[in-house]
């Protein structure tokens, strides 16, 4: 119970905050032996005692399935649900009543897509984008692309919206003047001006084309260049209105290019790195932060989307301003991450191996560079407030390290062994009930083993992924995700359980085998996964059908957690964290 309210009370403390108003997200799904799975949310609105009765619907017919109300759990298996045909369920607390939530017929739910032809569905987001309470998707369809350090001509990227359904809502096409590939197409989804539905928010060109067929621009203009760069032509910023997908402001990007020489390289290879995230700078409201560039030059750029109007806030660059800001050349990552790190209910943007105060201006960097993965948690419980699990990329004493969120200060580190590039992946999570907090391992850079929180070495052993995290199971530690595969570290004996095999599915970003989106979105506080099918006609929704002891509110509710998701896009996304400790207590 202690553990509960620190939960709620971690919720609560931003209360301030613009919340989105979430439905309970009633869930079901079919087990393999027939039975009926539901889960639902608990909100941070709903009192410490909140129960709920349970209703099957069949033939127009509906029978109370609870004979008092559920108070300890957000789940419930209907033991009689085997043969029974047309199936929904209901929920209802208090006064309250939850739609009927039709049965799917396996463990999973499908979105239908109508994919284009020559493309592949990969990265989405989800906000809700028509204010009824659920979250809607927003799919990032990929055709021919290509990494910035890659000569080519890539197709027009592509951006949809879809109810839980499959009804497609609209379709973006960002153009010819808008590359393909991991770095240029950051889009971000979230209700930025308080009016209960989401916008969608991203760098658009001449030709873009948005979901009512209105054109940005010159549709005309074709700025690529013989190697498939774009290096001219003008670049702009576009609120889209989330329900029919209609470009409702455009304003020119900050930065612009400017001399592309001056980034580092004359190819395009370091000017085209693009990043992305929702912070709440004032506490209060929502602001959207478009970066670019992180190996040499790198420039941040705040803006406000409220009363119909795009406003640009601050500008953070490395390479302008007061002399200490040149500090912060070369420290971002290919990800980023957003986090009330000082504890003054206002966002700071962790910039790789730098923070960006939520004026924008610069908080610290630690000077050890860039790297690859990035983890903002409370890993240390032992220590107050969050800190950061990262890697470096080159050879350093600081392979892997965990540095103090809030200062910059290196807690431990583990080198990058001589020969070796730096790690390639890390991941830090709490898989492990024996030690307190997170335990942490990489991917590369001959750092070998599995290491607490405190930077000991505990196993020889690490498991076989250093990829995504997910909590599925019901306990409090958290499962591994790797393509289209959950698995169970089991701590003794150093082997894994599979928990998942979504058979027909495919992963996404080639070697990087990363799901469409993780993320609590329905159901109770436990995440749910999206893949695509191998055939990119559908999206499956997997939901966990494990019974839980434990109560939370929805994750989505977590303000860390709920930035986390809108960022999942972009680059090489990382798992999500909340900012409060959600693990097994010492």
């Amino acid at each position: 119970m202690k553990l509960i309210l620190a939960a709620i009370l971690a919720f609560t403390l931003h209360a301030q905050r613009q919340t989105e108003p979430l439905g309970r997200g009633l869930v079901a799904v079919t087990m393999p032996d027939g039975r009926a799975f539901l889960s639902w949310r608990l909100l941070t609105s709903d009192p410490p005692d909140a129960a709920f009765h349970v209703f099957r619907h069949q033939d127009g017919e509906a029978t109370r399935l609870t004979e008092s109300p559920i108070h300890n759990v957000t789940f419930f298996i209907d033991e009689a649900a085997k043969d029974r045909q047309n199936l929904a369920y209901s929920i209802r607390t208090g006064s309250e009543e939850s739609n009927p939530t039709t049965l799917a017929p396996q463990h999973y739910l499908t979105v239908p897509l109508q994919t284009p032809e020559g493309y592949t569905p990969n990265d989405a987001s989800a906000g809700d984008l028509d204010g009824d309470g659920e979250y809607e998707i927003v799919l990032h369809q990929t055709g021919v692309g290509f990494d910035n350090s890659q000569s080519g001509v890539s197709s027009e990227p592509i951006l949809e919206a879809y109810k839980l359904d499959g009804a497609l809502l609209w379709r973006i096409n960002l153009g010819r003047n808008i590359r393909e590939g991991a770095h240029y197409t950051q889009f971000l989804v979230y209700d930025f001006d308080g009016d209960g539905r989401a916008e969608i928010a991203c760098k658009t060109a001449d030709g873009t084309i948005d979901g009512t067929g209105a054109v940005i621009g010159d549709p005309q203009a074709d700025h690529r260049n013989s190697n498939g760069y774009i290096l001219a032509g003008p670049e702009y910023l576009t609120i889209f209105d989330g329900l029919t997908g209609k470009a409702l402001a455009t304003e020119d990007y900050i930065p612009p290019r400017g001399n592309v020489s001056a980034w580092g390289d004359n190819y395009g290879n370091r000017v085209d790195r693009f990043l992305a995230a929702v912070a709440f700078l004032d506490g209060e409201r929502p602001s959207l932060v478009f970066t670019r560039g992180y190996y040499t030059r790198a420039v941040l750029t705040a803006w406000n989307w409220r009363e119909g109007k795009l406003t640009r806030l601050w500008t953070f660059d490395s390479d302008a301003g007061p002399e200490s800001n040149r500090a912060y050349r070369g420290q971002g990552n290919h990800n980023l991450s957003v986090a009330d790190v000082d504890g003054d209910g206002k966002d700071e943007i962790l910039f790789g191996a730098a923070a960006i105060d939520d004026d924008g201006t610069g908080l610290y960097s630690t000077g050890i560079g860039h790297g690859d993965a990035m983890h903002v948690y409370d890993h240390d419980p032992s220590r107050p407030g969050l800190e950061i699990f990262h890697i470096q990329e080159r050879v350093a004493a600081e392979g892997a390290n965990l540095r103090d969120a809030r200062t910059g200060e290196v807690i431990w580190k583990q080198a990058t062994i001589s020969g070796n590039e730096g790690p390639g992946r890390g991941l830090a999570i709490d898989i492990d009930p024996r030690h307190e907090g997170s335990e942490a391992w990489v991917s590369g850079g001959g750092i070998r083993g599995l290491f607490n929180s405190q930077g000991e070495r505990i196993s020889d052993r690490i498991p076989s992924s250093c990829n995504f995290a997910i909590w599925w199971d019901g306990d409090l530690l958290r499962e591994l995700l790797d393509r289209t595969v959950i698995t169970k570290w089991n701590w003794e004996s150093g082997t894994e359980t599979t928990l998942l095999n979504a058979t027909g599915c495919a992963s996404n970003n080639g070697t990087k085998s990363t799901p469409t989106l993780s993320a609590d979105l329905l159901g109770d506080w436990r995440e749910e996964v999206i893949f695509r099918t191998a055939g990119n006609k559908s999206l499956r929704i997997y939901t966990t059908t494990i019974p839980t002891e434990y109560r939370f509110p929805s994750l989505m509710q977590d303000p860390q957690y709920r930035l986390s998701i809108a960022w999942q896009n972009v680059g090489y996304n990382q798992p999500p964290h909340p900012a409060f400790r959600l693990g097994t207590q010492h």
